[in-house]
């Protein structure tokens, strides 16, 4: 179905932040929105406030009627929906047209120039770092994010000036593989979702796969050392980053100190002194190289780029401060692959070298913790102390055998506690705590509000 031919569109499992932000796009497009969620969190609330119409029980009469005629309403499903979900079902069975995520969103973006940022881990900070500098340069931009960018409260930025679209590619189920990118940077491709790809060599191959998508006369920007081998059209040229000289893009004259980091970015015959990342972590350096090359490439210019770098408030639950104090410090992040919550806890030690870290770990999926078990305990293991949370299941069910012990048992060399997430509170409190780090893609961040009351 044409997008622009449907009058209505209902989502099932609209509560996503991948599809939270079609939902925001197609209500800003005039349609009627119906919407399925199995459960109301904060962002389902603000959807609602905009105009569209949720329901949380899988019930085919909740369904609005203007979203039951199939000549003028389009489907929209989130691959997490399991089959036997029963409004599915009903579509299905009486004929409706109905597509993926990823597909609506690779129609939307067709259109338009894309700047597709993919990567196991660092996408959803990258692409709101190229959203925001070219937001506030005078390029501009439209963009479909993975998480909230806080400077502008919303996952959808839309512009009627700019013909640049900056996409966070997702590599779950493949989505990825419905972009047509103009320009695109890889950040990482440590093999994940292993439940969908089975082997790490497929999921390295659907990377070469996105790579195929590029458009002739476009560009990939691959970070230094990905194992991964690009499939390049004719006329797309291919450039590197990395946090150290070597690429084509680079940091030097790194500075950390007093919760700030400073760099002088290098890229192409040309330096931009004093760059200073608005959320000043170590990973963060080689997140804001590649996003400001992305920006140069389509036009802003460096005062722009420096300023708006400085400016860049980050994505919630990327590096999110909850409290920044002399004497007490909460960052909440997603990080919920080996390779991330490593980055994650080194770059907090770096920055705050000498003081004890304590980190709070909720796995994510039974199978991502079989599969990496012993990977996530090494990494926490750099920490001062481990809080482990049990397994936050998301899509699956229960693994006889896969619980947080398997990764407890693997943590060595510092304090650690294997905790129910309902006895967290009691267990922060029998004690005083310096930097505090939340770590999950779980439920996790529903406590947050209760721990920072705890020490405000």
């Amino acid at each position: 179905m044409n997008l622009e031919k449907a009058t209505s569109l209902y989502f099932i499992g609209a509560g996503g932040i991948g599809m939270s932000a079609l939902v925001r796009y197609f209500l800003s497009k005039g349609k009627k929105v119906g919407a399925y969620d199995r459960s109301k969190s904060l962002l389902t609330e603000q959807l609602e406030a905009e105009g569209a119409r949720f329901h949380y029980e899988d019930n085919v009469a909740l369904i609005p009627d203007d979203c039951k005629r199939k000549e003028s309403v389009l489907v929209v499903l989130t691959p997490a929906v399991p089959d036997n979900h029963s409004e599915l079902q009903w579509f299905r069975e009486n004929g409706f047209e109905i597509q993926k995520r990823a597909q609506v969103l690779g129609k939307i973006t067709a259109v338009s120039k894309g700047l597709c940022i993919a990567g196991t881990h660092g996408k959803t900070t990258t692409s709101s770092m190229v959203a925001h500098l070219l937001k506030q340069s005078d390029v501009d931009c439209s963009a479909f994010l993975g998480g909230i960018l806080k400077n502008y409260n919303s996952n959808l930025l839309l512009s009627n000036k700019s013909d640049l679209t900056v996409i966070e590619a997702d590599e779950f189920d493949r989505s990825f593989h419905w972009l047509t990118p103009y320009m695109a940077a890889i950040t990482s491709a440590d093999p994940d979702h292993l439940d969908i790809y089975k082997t790490p060599e497929a999921y390295r191959e659907s990377f070469e796969k996105f790579t195929s998508l590029i458009r002739s006369g476009g560009v990939l920007i691959m970070r230094k050392g990905i194992a991964v081998t690009p499939r390049l059209q004719e006329g797309v040229r291919l450039l590197t980053y990395s946090m150290e000289e070597g690429s084509d893009f680079y940091a030097r004259n790194i500075r950390i100190g007093n919760g700030e980091i400073t760099y002088d970015w290098v890229g192409l015959d040309e330096v931009i002194e004093d760059i200073k990342p608005g959320v000043p972590l170590l990973i963060n350096i080689e997140n804001s190289v590649v996003a400001i090359a992305l920006a140069r490439l389509n036009g802003a210019t460096a005062n722009e780029v420096r300023a708006a770098m400085a400016s860049f408030g980050g994505a919630k639950r990327r590096f999110d401060f909850w409290i920044k104090r002399d004497d007490f410090i909460l960052i909440d992040d997603y990080a919920h692959h080996p390779e991330e919550v490593q980055a994650s806890v080194t770059s907090v030690k770096t920055l705050y070298k000498g003081r004890k870290v304590t980190g709070i770990f909720q796995p994510h999926l039974y199978s991502r913790t079989n599969d990496f078990y012993k990977e996530f305990a090494k990494a926490l293991s750099l920490l001062d102390e481990v809080i482990l949370l049990d397994i936050y299941p998301a899509r699956e069910l229960p693994v006889p055998g896969v619980t947080s012990q398997l990764i407890f048992d693997d943590i060595t060399g510092t304090e650690k506690h294997l905790c129910a997430k309902e006895e967290l509170p009691h267990l922060l409190q029998s004690k005083p705590r310096d930097v505090v780090l939340v770590m999950g893609a779980g439920d996790i961040e529903n406590l947050l509000p209760e721990i920072k009351k705890m020490y405000d």
